[in-house]
């Protein structure tokens, strides 16, 4: 009888092992962090959409970027403005009148972070407000498209331009990437605004999916008209991605964060919040 017993403890310990070890690997340790990596006022949205209906337009776009936290390390989606603008009130470049009130380094300390927690990062493409804070995460491995790495430092000045990408450890690759090689974390190939540039997809347990923009749409009405701007690499490649992100949101019910436009972002969790 006492050899039964000890038997039935032995399954019973067993099965909760596993059933927490399981519960372990699930989306439910996920957890995705909002930053604010700065403000773009736009003084003339002309150069947005090549049908030429946003001439003389203005529009302020949000700088946001995103930590996606899992079980086997946190990736980084996106650097934002040049860290430099939080010390000034804003600056003028080009189009843009830029601001920023702290860095991504600062808000990682809020919720107990340091640079060097962020096993890693990622750019949606290489465009300035995508990756201006990319020099703060030195221990970070940088995983890019293949296509993005090439169009980017085929660029005239590209050494100067990206010098904090050169150091960083490097994994390309092409087509999708499963980041945790477990489904939850996906990067998207979306080409078309540039060459390599990628959207994300994140399987949260009570959000449910998430898809998140990147600059295939720089604002609502953009996805809605299916505005692409003129400055685009490729006007039909983007398009392509266009068709290809609204059918996997339909499939999967996903929640959709264009991540230049604030409606959509002041809708997200403020730091230390998260959604999960």
């Amino acid at each position: 009888m006492r050899q039964l017993l000890l038997t039935c403890l032995v399954a019973l310990f067993a099965i909760t092992t596993m059933n927490c070890a399981q519960a372990k690997a699930t989306p439910s340790a996920l957890k995705l962090y909002t930053f604010d990596c700065g403000t773009l006022q736009a003084a003339d949205m002309d150069g947005f959409s090549s049908a030429g209906d946003y001439a003389n337009t203005t529009a302020t776009l949000a700088g946001t970027c995103f930590l996606v936290r899992h079980k086997k390390g946190d990736l980084l989606w996106d650097t934002g403005l040049p860290g430099d603008i939080a010390s000034q009130k804003s600056t003028v470049s080009g189009n843009f009148t830029l601001s920023m009130g702290k860095t991504l380094v600062t808000q990682l300390f809020e919720i107990g972070l340091k640079p060097a927690d962020v096993e890693f990062v990622t750019v949606s493409h290489g465009h300035f407000d995508h990756t201006g804070q990319v020099g703060s995460f030195p221990s970070s491995t940088w995983l890019v498209h293949k296509k993005e790495v090439e169009a980017m430092f085929a660029k005239r000045n590209a050494q100067k331009r990206f010098a904090d990408f050169i150091p960083l450890k490097r994994k390309t690759f092409t087509g999708d990437y499963d980041v945790f090689g477990d489904g939850s974390v996906v990067i998207l190939q979306m080409p078309g605004h540039t060459p390599g540039h990628t959207a994300l997809k994140v399987m949260l347990a009570k959000t449910g999916p998430v898809l998140i923009s990147g600059d295939l749409y720089h604002q609502a009405k953009s996805r809605k008209l299916k505005r692409v701007p003129s400055f685009n690499d490729n006007e039909v490649q983007t398009r392509e991605s266009m068709a290809r992100f609204e059918k996997m949101a339909r499939e999967l019910g996903a929640k959709v964060i264009v991540q230049h436009e604030q409606a959509d972002v002041t809708k997200l969790p403020a730091l230390p919040r998260f959604l999960d």
